[in-house]
């Protein structure tokens, strides 16, 4: 792939920096730290350490998804979905990129030790280790990266939780694992979405013997049905309110209508179907317990 040679604007160079960051990745990381912040809070919220968590947050996020790229750029390349990427097609140079994505990484993991707290910044940068070193090289081996990866891409949770101060109790790990379970179906439909293309990369996001994608879809299905289940158990006593019960049976049946709908079609739209359904349960169930939070 013929990358341009020819120099940028510096509004253009701005652009490219920002999308490095992967935004719409961290709008949804923000959303799941917010929800572990204020479900951890003390009854006098505190926003200022609320807005510390978040630009902490914010800025490892970042330096993960740029170091990620950083480090895929040449599979980012083969795949039509991220070869525009900036450095896939070469308007950034990769020592722009690492350079980027380690000061992103730094600040934040300090900016999180000095406003928040040390537990806040080590779950941060155990996150960003993990999905750098973990993850991101699996994708090339194993199919079984998602479960790896679904680790810390539940973190942000947890480092919400760990920002207000409070130690990781029983509900902390209940929401990371509303978290962990959820990003089975995402990302496995996602998978199968753009299955050729990842092929083409050298990604191993689905197993080899799954040709015809049924028992991915039946892992779709498992997955969603246990995250349903599990997000409508009592924990403290939150998630046993009516209220909540009502909310989440709600967006559950939402959800699985989605899923099931998967598993009995080969459609790539049903894939793409089910994506968009997710997006829209997660921030319906973190709602719903922050609305019933005693």
């Amino acid at each position: 792939m013929a990358h341009s040679n020819r120099p940028q604007s510096f509004s253009c160079k701005l652009r490219d920096y920002y999308t490095l960051t992967k935004p719409e990745v961290n709008l949804l990381i923000l959303m799941t730290t917010s929800a572990g912040y204020y479900l951890a809070a003390p009854e006098r919220f505190h926003w200022l350490g609320l807005a510390n968590t978040l630009i902490g947050t914010l800025l490892v996020a970042s330096g993960t998804a740029t170091l990620n790229q950083y480090m895929e750029r040449a599979h980012d390349a083969n795949m039509r979905r991220t070869s525009n990427r900036p450095l896939a097609a070469g308007r950034l140079s990769s020592a722009e990129a690492l350079l980027f994505g380690l000061l992103l990484s730094l600040a934040g993991g300090i900016y999180l030790a000095w406003a928040v707290n040390w537990l806040a910044s080590a779950l941060a940068v155990s996150t960003l280790l993990a999905y750098l070193l973990v993850y991101t090289p699996l994708k090339r081996r194993t199919h079984l990266c998602t479960l790896l990866g679904a680790i810390p891409g539940a973190m942000p949770t947890l480092i919400g939780w760990a920002g207000s101060g409070r130690g990781l109790n029983r509900e902390a790990w209940f929401l990371f694992a509303v978290l962990f379970l959820w990003q089975f179906p995402h990302f496995l439909a996602i998978a199968l979405m753009y299955k050729e293309d990842y092929a083409r990369a050298g990604f191993k996001m689905l197993p080899d013997f799954d040709r015809e994608g049924r028992f991915t879809k039946a892992e779709i299905l498992t997955f969603t049905i246990v995250l349903v289940i599990t997000t409508m158990l009592p924990v403290a006593g939150r998630t046993g309110s009516s209220l909540y019960l009502l909310f989440a049976a709600l967006a559950g049946i939402f959800f699985l209508y989605y899923g099931a709908r998967l598993a009995a079609s080969s459609s790539r739209i049903a894939a793409g179907r089910l994506v968009h359904a997710s997006v829209i349960y997660l921030p319906l169930v973190l709602a719903a317990m922050m609305i019933s939070k005693s």
